[in-house]
């Protein structure tokens, strides 16, 4: 079998997608086990999701999947069906969004990768399947309500300014393989306390787990399914929310609302804002937080250098962007704390 991806522009694409009547299901899940044949496996996957009109991201990689996707409510359960096909993803956990437009994905990305989360460990002692216990949402209170508990996020400072747990420590760096060994070592002296890390949909903090359980920390807890699975269990249940403000999401959303509460600030006025966006100047693209009045003022860009960037023909604009690669650093500049003008 050749290797299967969607050959539509993706600007018809999103077109298709905004013309969708049907209503779509926000999922992401993950699962870490061992995949031989990694292209028969991917191409598989990729050939069954994409006849059930499943858009999203999808890593594949020998430590197992990871995956963001949409689905159409009336295919949902064939969804559930395909993925319960494997042995290993037979009723896996599947994270729903808390708060959805449907418009999270307008294309299929299934991508095979070295890990399914960059993680820059080179020891060949590691093993994953040593990882911390789970805890549920309201374990996660229970544990969390003592002093001596130690609350690590386990997400990039962009995910972490907008909404976190109380008490939670921020891990500065804006990447997962740094993140790692700064957190053993911010928390070499606590080795024995009971720590509990927790990060979007779980993927992160089970396997930060079990690096910590590696580097020799004792009492290790993750989240069962990260912030996503939290908030739908308190809200079900109606129990204590202890997470404030907005999840970080990894799509067109750029984030789901948690609670009211609003704790960061626009990156331009300085006024409270946790909307983010990117840049509109395609030069640029920087990812930022701004606030409507902010918004209007610059027309959705960064600063007075991108607004006026922007009023220029579209010609002049292509020049100017020609051989940038943007990349990744989309998110990494959004580390600034001071205001962008």
């Amino acid at each position: 079998m050749g290797v299967l991806h969607n050959r539509v522009s993706q600007f018809e694409l999103k077109m298709r997608l905004i013309e969708e009547t049907e209503f779509r299901i926000t999922v992401s899940f993950y699962q870490y086990f061992f995949i031989e044949n990694l292209q028969l496996f991917r191409d598989e996957l990729y050939k069954s999701l994409n006849d059930l009109k499943v858009f999203g991201r999808i890593y594949v990689a020998s430590e197992g999947i990871n995956a963001q996707v949409s689905v159409p409510l009336s295919n949902f359960e064939d969804f559930k069906n395909v993925l319960y096909h494997y042995p290993p993803l037979n009723a896996i956990r599947l994270n729903i969004a808390v708060d959805d437009d449907g418009k999270s994905f307008w294309v299929l990305k299934v991508k095979l990768r070295d890990k399914i989360v960059a993680d820059g460990i080179k020891d060949p002692n590691f093993n994953m399947q040593i990882k911390g216990k789970y805890v549920n949402a309201e374990e996660f209170n229970q544990l969390s309500s003592d002093p001596e508990t130690v609350i690590v996020d386990m997400r990039n400072h962009y995910e972490y300014e907008v909404g976190h747990f109380e008490n939670a420590i921020e891990i500065p760096s804006d990447t997962f393989r740094d993140q790692l060994p700064m957190a053993a070592e911010m928390l070499n002296d606590k080795k024995e306390k009971n720590i509990i890390m927790y990060c979007t949909g779980g993927v992160r903090c089970e396997k930060a787990s079990a690096y910590m359980l590696h580097r020799g920390f004792k009492n290790v807890f993750h989240l069962e399914g990260g912030i996503i699975h939290y908030a739908n269990i308190v809200n079900q249940n109606n129990i204590e929310n202890k997470f404030h403000g907005k999840n970080f999401v990894f799509d067109n959303r750029l984030g789901e609302r948690i609670t009211e509460e609003i704790i960061a600030k626009c990156h331009q006025c300085g006024q409270p804002a946790d909307d983010h966006t990117n840049c509109k100047n395609e030069a640029c693209h920087l990812l930022f937080i701004q606030c409507k009045e902010c918004s209007e003022r610059y027309e959705g860009c960064c600063s007075e250098k991108c607004y006026d960037v922007i009023q220029l023909p579209e010609e002049e604009q292509k020049l100017l962007r020609k051989g940038i690669d943007k990349g990744m650093m989309v998110f990494n500049k959004s580390r600034r704390r001071r205001p962008l003008l």
